[in-house]
Order: C-alpha cells, then structure tokens, then sequence
C-alpha cells in the first residue's frame, strides 16, 4: 500500500509568495477586463493609455521605460491601438529610428470614461487609504529589488 508523502511545507502551494501574488494579480486582471470592456480596451492597452494621459507625445522607448516592456512587446499592442483610431505612430523628426506616440481626439476622450475606474478598483479591494499606499510602496520595493538581483 502506497502511502501519500506529504510535501516539504516550503514547497506547499499555500505557501508560496508568489502564488499568492499571481493569484491575486487574476482575480485584479479579471475585474480590469470587466471595468475596460465598455471601452474596447486591454489591461496592457489601458497602461499605455495611462502613460499617453500623463503626457502625449512619447517614444516607444519612454513607454516601454515606464512599464517595464520591451518594443517587441509593445510594438503589436500600440498597432492595436493604432487601428482602433486611439493614438497613432510615427517617426521622430529628431531621430528616425524612433517612433512617436500621440493620442488622437478620441483617445484623449477616452480618459473621461476611465476616470472611474480608479475608485471602483479601491472599492474593490476594500482597503482604507493609508493600507493601499503601503501595499503600493511594498511592491514598488520588491520590484526594484527583483530588477536588481
């Protein structure tokens, strides 16, 4: 009779960091997809739309700074938004091996109907203020540690 082993309780599921936190990241992806259908968009699509609303007129490179893709990745996402009448592309006048991003009148249009979404996340999580900061501010730090390992 074969008797069950029971796992090494470092490599139990339960207690995994980063199980915790990929779960967690589904369950948030999953209401992101919910908040941004009305809007035709991606969560990705939604983050450059985020950095276009900051400030318009950018490189490839400049997104792809700030949310830690590559222009492999990014290159088919912004073709999408692109195509979709959002932003368009095109070559630097300074540098033609760079390529500039612009929000059309629809995409800046389209930052009126995100503005909820922020709140309906913080709804969501059911957290005061202070606690969501933290959080926050821990998981900036661990991902600075992790780029630097």
């Amino acid at each position: 009779m074969k008797t069950k082993t029971t796992p090494n309780a470092q490599l139990a599921l339960d207690n995994q960091f980063c199980f915790a936190l990929y779960s967690t990241n589904l369950a948030l992806n999953k209401l992101y997809r919910q908040l941004l259908a009305p809007m035709n968009l991606t969560y990705p699509q939604y983050l450059v739309m985020l950095v276009l609303w900051e400030k318009d007129d950018v490189t490839v490179s400049d997104i792809g700074e700030r949310l830690f893709l590559d222009s492999a990745t990014l290159t088919p996402l912004l073709k999408r938004l692109e195509s979709a009448g959002l932003i368009s592309r095109q070559r630097s006048r300074q540098d033609e091996r760079q390529v500039v991003i612009t929000l059309s009148e629809s995409g800046r249009a389209l930052q009126q109907q995100a503005a909820s979404i922020p709140e309906s996340i913080s709804c969501a999580m059911a957290c005061d203020n202070a606690t969501l900061r933290d959080i926050k501010q821990q998981l900036e730090q661990l991902r600075q540690r992790f780029h630097l390992a």
